[in-house]
């Protein structure tokens, strides 16, 4: 097995005593890697190296910040096969698909990068002569960054590129589920020469994760994960009233209205559903279908979703993945088994394969209600609810009438409809005849139980600085 070790301060350091966490492919159950679990004392000595990084990493110009990422996004893209590879046995995905996030995270960065010219205060006028109000963006100070599973690179970059040219230095805990990536990344910080401390990156329990996040270095928790570890999170802040900035969970609804064309629908719709197992927090979960059309794109659904196998992708990467581990595949199978217990229709799937990994099929759901549990809570897999609506004003109302406001779909030609629910949606995003794909100039940002700030753009940029407020007499 690879040594992994724990990057703190500019260095791959020993593991110390406590226990390794094993690291499981999804796609064949078996254990590849043990990677160490930070000490309490590591967290610590991690905090304060950041710490003492960002006080000169803060005080340097933006472009000279902006230079450092640059380096580190050319040294991530020449090790984006190596990643890769690693991302690719811990996740589950196609070395292809896991090359790609690694890039895609790599031109991120160099985007992130261009901010540096761009992070602008205001000038405001005074009540008083001869007085000058300026409102200057400044760092946080220390970011702690808790990666998700799903996108363990991307989401990594998400989070770093845009907290170290607002002048922030970073602790990072990967998803235990998928850490040995972020390890490899960490090869080509040393590769970049970022200032020591400035990065670390390391794999710990729940407990020396709270440990991290309310030592008092800590001036902001960044978070993408579920509700439950959002309320942690919250939690964490209390300590030293850290700010937080939270990607939650979401259960995105797709409203099909008749004027769509459903073969392109139907084939977007497994697309999106399937792509990683449906482990993506903006995947298609609510299917609400006028009534004129909803037994012709069920047909449709019905034939596309049992086709679509699923297998290991490291032997054919045109299959659908696993799942992350079997606690979430018994969760989602026990939902689709509540489901049909409460009048649910199973269409396609709905079945615990044989044999080894994570794998749950393409499962497609009919004769669903809004007040079923597999409408109201997140599914985080390859599961899709149908349900049926009389007229516009209806689905629209059953989309928003949720406690996730993430993402949403819209698939119609009537311009009045689609500006009706750009209007009145209850959601960060709306994506209309297509599906959600983040644009990293927008912003992600979720309503309701969704999250608290949010990540890309400007203003993703933006949540790494707070404000001072200078006023001066002249």
């Amino acid at each position: 097995m690879t040594d992994y070790r724990n990057f703190i301060d500019g260095h791959f350091v020993s593991p110390g005593e406590t226990p390794a966490i094993d690291v499981v492919n999804p796609a064949t159950g078996e254990i590849f890697a043990s990677v160490p679990a930070a000490s309490e004392a590591d967290a610590i000595r991690a905090v304060q190296a950041a710490a003492r990084a960002q006080k000169v990493w803060g005080r340097l110009p933006a472009i000279k910040r902006g230079d450092a990422l640059r380096r580190l996004a050319d040294a991530v893209e020449r090790r984006s096969e190596t990643i890769g590879e690693a991302l690719a046995r811990e996740s589950g995905k196609s070395i292809a698909d896991a090359t790609a996030e690694t890039i895609y995270a790599a031109i991120l960065m160099r985007y992130h990068a261009e901010w540096a010219r761009r992070i602008e205060g205001e000038v405001i006028e005074s009540d008083m002569p001869d007085e000058t109000l300026m409102l200057k963006r400044t760092p946080i100070g220390v970011v702690a960054c808790l990666i998700p599973f799903n996108f363990p690179i991307y989401t990594l970059v998400r989070k770093i590129a845009p907290a170290l040219i607002a002048g922030n230095a970073v602790v990072v805990r990967p998803s235990n589920n998928t850490p040995t990536s972020a390890f490899v990344f960490a090869e080509a910080m040393e590769e970049a020469v970022l200032p020591a401390g400035l990065v670390n990156i390391m794999t710990m329990t729940h407990d020396v994760a709270g440990t991290l996040c309310t030592r008092p270095e800590v001036g902001m928790i960044t978070l993408t994960g579920s509700v439950a570890a959002g309320r942690t999170v919250l939690e964490y802040c209390k300590a030293n009233i850290a700010k937080p900035s939270l990607e939650l969970g979401g259960k995105t609804p797709v409203i099909v209205e008749p004027d769509a064309d459903l073969d392109a629908v139907a084939r977007l719709v497994l697309a999106a559903k399937t792509a990683h197992c449906g482990q993506v927090c903006t995947s298609v979960e609510r299917l609400y279908v006028h009534e004129t059309v909803h037994d012709t794109l069920l047909d449709k659904l019905r034939a596309a979703f049992s086709s679509r196998r699923f297998g290991d992708r490291s032997k054919d990467p045109d299959l659908m993945g696993p799942l992350a581990n079997a606690v979430a595949r018994s969760r989602i199978h026990a939902m689709v088994e509540r489901a049909t217990a409460e009048g649910a229709k199973v269409e396609a799937g709905g079945v615990i394969p044989q044999g080894d990994g994570f794998f749950y099929p393409p499962t497609l759901l009919s004769n669903c209600r809004q007040d079923m549990e597999i409408v109201r809570e997140e599914v985080f897999g390859p599961v899709l609810a149908v349900i049926p609506y009389g007229n516009f004003d209806e689905a629209l109302t059953m989309a928003s009438d949720h406690q996730y406001g993430l993402a949403s779909v819209v698939f119609s030609e009537n311009y009045r409809k689609v500006m009706k629910a750009a209007n009145e949606i209850e959601a960060g995003e709306l994506y209309v005849n297509r599906f959600p794909a983040d644009p990293y100039q927008g912003y992600h940002a979720g309503w309701k139980r969704s999250g608290l700030g949010g990540d890309d753009g400007k203003h993703g940029m933006l949540e790494f600085t707070q404000t001072r407020l200078v006023i001066l007499k002249h």
